[in-house]
């Protein structure tokens, strides 16, 4: 059904290492109002550590699922379409001919952003879960291939005043995700899972150590004045696990606060039930048995080198913030496009130039 001209629809589409998803909104007062959402797990990294290279099979993945998306986008109508890809196309030696041929066979017209750029948006995806009381938020956005985290500023103004859009201070893109981790050390029964999961940890830790940039908010985090926000498909899986959901209810994980001692239980259980009950709990499934302690092993680094008693589920993120800009960016031109038409009504009316004498 056509959008009407005072709704029009937005789509958002991330194309990750694990992930296809896609989310169509229409603005509304506190933000927007979801249309249609799409999510397939396409596992377009799979091997890319190993060979550098998009397997066929994996591309051939993606693309079934970009081409559902290429129809609901068509369907809806949407006034305008962003479409990112993440790390997977900007490790891969054939990720620009990939974009190419998703471009010649759906249409959708893919840029590869930077890892900077994914942080400011992931982080624009969950302003709405920052916790304006406390000082500095740590957000984690735990993708397939990689992991950004952006230190969030959330001290007021001099006059006393919440900064609208509090600014990120330090950010730090880490080229492995539950993807290239879980690939890099697979699961083994030669292995306990304790062992593995410690062996994970510790491989996370070692950038954020060696990462400096962000020290000066140390005392406030050691001070309880700064909390963490994680965003992920193994974090919202970790967290339902928490509540014993029997199915996933966005609801409920969207926004759940989990003490730090709630994330170390749930990662314990995990390791517990072994590959078989990872793949039987009803948040996790057989597609993400594998990876969901990939991502509590990442959530358990960054707490132990930056540790926050409180931290934020978030089942929201880039596409999110993706969203949100395009919206701001619209109305920003919208308003620039009524200031003008005003001013060319109300300003005098433009006089002939006089005649030139002998002409």
């Amino acid at each position: 059904m056509p959008s009407s001209a005072a709704s029009p629809c937005y789509a958002a589409l991330d194309l990750g290492t694990n992930n296809c998803r896609l989310l169509i909104a229409t603005p509304s007062t506190d933000g927007f109002r979801v249309v249609e959402s799409f999510s397939r797990i396409v596992r377009l990294g799979d091997g890319l550590s190993r060979t550098g290279r998009l397997d066929d099979d994996a591309m051939e993945r993606a693309l079934a699922a970009l081409a559902i998306c290429a129809d609901k986008i068509e369907r809806r109508h949407v006034l305008k379409v962003r479409a990112v890809a993440t790390q997977a196309c900007r490790a891969a030696s054939n990720g620009a001919e990939f974009i190419a041929r998703v471009e010649r066979e759906t249409g959708i017209r893919f840029e590869v952003i930077v890892p900077r750029e994914e942080a400011k948006l992931s982080v624009a995806g969950v302003l709405n879960l920052l916790d304006r009381t406390t000082q500095a938020a740590l957000v984690v956005d735990v993708g397939g291939g990689s992991t950004e985290l952006s230190w969030v500023d959330l001290r007021p103004d001099k006059a006393g005043r919440a900064k609208p859009i509090p600014p990120i201070v330090a950010w730090l893109s880490i080229p492995v995700g539950v993807v290239t981790l879980a690939e890099r050390f697979p699961e083994s029964p030669e292995v306990s899972s304790a062992d593995w999961f410690r062996a994970m940890t510790d491989h996370i830790k070692a950038p954020l150590q060696a990462f400096t940039h962000a020290e000066p908010f140390r005392p406030v985090f050691e001070a309880g004045g700064g909390h963490l926000i994680g965003t992920s498909g193994a974090i919202t899986s970790l967290a339902g696990m928490h509540l014993g959901l029997k199915r996933y209810e966005r609801s409920r994980v969207d926004g759940l606060w989990l003490t730090d001692a709630d994330c170390v239980a749930a990662a314990d259980q995990l390791i517990a039930l072994g590959a078989a009950g990872r793949a039987a709990e009803p948040c996790i499934g057989p597609d993400r048995a594998d990876l969901v302690l990939a991502g509590a092993a990442i959530l358990q680094a960054v707490q132990e080198v930056w540790p926050c008693q409180r931290v934020r589920v978030a089942d929201r993120g880039l596409r999110e913030g993706i969203l949100l800009s395009m919206m701001a960016e619209h109305r920003a031109g919208t308003s620039v496009k009524r200031k003008r038409r005003r001013g060319r009504r109300h300003s005098a009316p433009r006089k002939e130039p006089a005649a030139v004498a002998g002409a």
